[in-house]
């Protein structure tokens, strides 16, 4: 495993513990600020789970396609993704 996807793993495996802290103080009934600050936290740790991923993509799948002659598929899945997240 390379170091973008162990830093991806790593985001991932804490926005879970703050999810699961988010559903307790859902339940606990706790002031609603904190939990939307909670909620914040963990979008951006996922956000930054699917950069270090994305970033990972580029530099070893896309880069060997380019060397390849093969970088339109490659290109046009980068643009599907980049979509999803200018359209949010």
């Amino acid at each position: 495993m390379n170091e973008e996807r162990k830093k991806a793993l790593t985001s991932l495996k804490t926005a879970k513990g703050q999810i699961d802290g988010i559903i307790k103080m859902l339940e606990d009934e706790r002031y609603c600020v904190d939990i939307s600050n909670q909620i914040i936290a963990s979008q951006a740790l996922l956000k930054k789970a699917n950069m270090l991923i994305l970033k990972q993509h580029m530099h070893h799948c896309v880069k060997d396609a380019i060397m390849e002659n093969d970088a339109n598929r490659k290109i046009d899945e980068i643009i599907v993704i980049l979509e999803k997240v200018i359209q949010k």
